[in-house]
């Protein structure tokens, strides 16, 4: 029982997901431009590194499923039932796939096609029938290009999208885009909640952090094409 009185306690639920991404090398700092929404961003973030660890994998499902219910039981319901988990290609569909297992409920997916026009019938992967509710899942999410690109080709077959849940939240637009199509989003954490966490508990330095939250609450300087 040695020393046992300086032992820090394993964080929970929320906060257990912010130190795991840490303990994986999911969260750097520097300076970080991914494709046209991201740019010039002091930390970078990729869930994705969850899938090597099955374990943990399988602790992100149960952690979204207490989200869920959590949700789905208060006085006004914040998220609409559902019959069918719809991941979003690539990272978003390994979050789904543990989720579908944890809660047993039909996975499907929109696949991702370029070559795609505005009036065929986009192809999804998977058991469904039109007039289903489907609740969109992704790990990370920015401007929210690809829940946006998901919602439109499931809706375009014939299923009803009302919520989307992502394990993490950049807030650069995505909560604005999903909001204008009635959308809810819920992010199992924020950015601000990552950064505050581990600062909170030493894992970051006070410069990250503090470059970190400038970047996040700057005004009149576009973050995103989004912004």
């Amino acid at each position: 029982m040695s020393g046992s009185s300086h032992t820090r306690p394993e964080p929970e639920g929320r906060l257990w997901l912010c130190e795991e991404l840490w303990r994986l090398g999911g969260v750097q700092f520097g300076d970080f431009s991914l494709g046209r929404t991201v740019r010039h961003s002091p930390v970078y973030l990729n869930p994705k590194l969850l899938i090597s660890r099955p374990g943990t994998l399988a602790h992100v499902a149960r952690l979204i499923e207490s989200e869920l219910q959590t949700a789905m039981t208060m006085r006004k319901q914040q998220v609409a039932p559902f019959d069918v988990i719809a991941g979003v290609p690539i990272g978003g569909l390994h979050v789904a796939t543990a989720l579908s297992l944890q809660m047993r409920v039909p996975l499907l997916y929109a696949r991702p096609d370029p070559t795609l026009d505005d009036h065929a019938r986009p192809h999804i992967e998977g058991i469904y029938r039109p007039g289903q509710s489907a609740l969109i899942v992704d790990d990370l999410t920015a401007g929210g290009g690809s829940l946006v690109q998901t919602a439109e080709r499931l809706r375009g077959a014939g299923l009803y999208v009302s919520d989307a849940i992502v394990l993490v939240d950049r807030e650069q637009g995505a909560r604005r885009r999903l909001e204008s199509m009635a959308i809810n989003l819920h992010p199992v954490i924020t950015m601000e909640v990552l950064l505050t966490s581990l600062h909170e508990g030493g894992r970051i330095t006070a410069a990250d952090y503090e470059r970190s939250m400038n970047y996040l609450h700057r005004e009149g300087d576009a973050r995103s094409e989004f912004d």
